[in-house]
């Protein structure tokens, strides 16, 4: 689920990248409490969004201070100080990297290497955060017994991420925790898994690997499947999604201000979505062999 929950640079206010930088750092810190040192490689920007987030629900102001740490040893750059919050954060971050290099290598890819470098770090966070661990353990075996059933329904497919996400909310919010904070964060797992699988599209096809757009549509690529009539139902989907994490954002008490959340979720999604459908990574960088493609269709007309 790494890597997709970007925010749309151009329109963040200065205050609120340093914000997130230093939100970032505190993640990394809350990593390193929770999981060790080691642990601390796997830290990404879609957790980092989740402290942002459920910190303003929470009205758990953070304190920033000037700090140094093993990679900014020399020079002391902002950062969040830990608290309880952080270092849930920083289990649940190690615990979705460890599963992420487990299904690589169930998927025939390399990772056991990679794999290995997290796994004292797992044990670490499963002591201290039992229920962190098994609310990943059990919502990712759902995912894998319905990716087994070959499903070609992309809402029963992204069900078992949703509901992760959803539940560690419940977990982490706790009495703050309501009916939108769970459509919100179920809205948001939805299309953190539909993204990665749309943007796997050709990917899995070659290889014969599940993914519920390939059973679903049949295209023999994502450029062609978008280019369908078809592709307006994908777009339908992403955009329905959109609308539900509008409607629950509404309705959720924020104790702070919320311009960062609101640009994550309501312009980076959005723009992260029509990144991939062009065909790009996450940035908006073509992938390597597009171009050669592009260039290839010019030459056919």
């Amino acid at each position: 689920m790494f890597g997709y929950v970007r925010a749309d640079t151009p329109y963040l206010f200065i205050k609120d990248d340093r914000l997130y930088k230093a939100m970032y750092c505190g993640v990394c810190k809350g990593i390193a409490e929770s999981s060790g040192h080691a642990a601390r490689m796997g830290l990404s920007y879609d957790v980092t969004f989740l402290s942002v987030i459920m910190h303003n629900i929470l009205g758990q102001d953070v304190k920033i201070e000037k700090q140094h740490c093993l990679t900014h040893c020399i020079r002391s750059k902002e950062m969040a100080e830990v608290d309880e919050l952080t270092r849930q954060l920083g289990a649940l971050n190690t615990a979705l990297v460890y599963y992420k290099y487990t299904d690589d290598i169930a998927d025939g890819d390399r990772g056991r290497g990679k794999r290995l470098w997290f796994k004292s770090g797992f044990k670490k966070m499963q002591k201290k955060y039992p229920e962190v661990a098994r609310i990943v353990k059990d919502n990712l075996a759902k995912q894998e017994e319905t990716e087994k059933s070959k499903t070609d329904s992309i809402d029963r497919a992204a069900d078992a991420t949703a509901r992760m996400l959803a539940e560690f909310s419940d977990y982490a919010l706790g009495e703050k925790a309501t009916e939108y904070t769970r459509n919100l964060f179920y809205a948001l797992g939805k299309w953190i898994y539909l993204i990665d699988a749309l943007d796997d599209y050709d990917k899995d096809k070659k290889k014969g690997a599940y993914n519920p757009f390939v059973l679903a549509y049949g295209a023999e690529s994502q450029t062609a499947l978008l280019a369908g009539e078809k592709g307006d139902e994908v777009r339908f989907a992403f955009n329905a999604l959109f609308f539900d994490i509008r409607e629950n954002l509404s309705h959720i008490k924020f104790h702070f201000n919320r311009d960062l959340s609101d640009n994550i979720l309501l312009r980076g999604l959005p723009m992260t979505t029509k990144h991939i459908m062009c065909g790009c990574d996450c940035e908006g960088k073509a992938k390597k062999g597009k171009k050669k493609d592009k260039k290839s269709e010019k030459e056919k007309h």
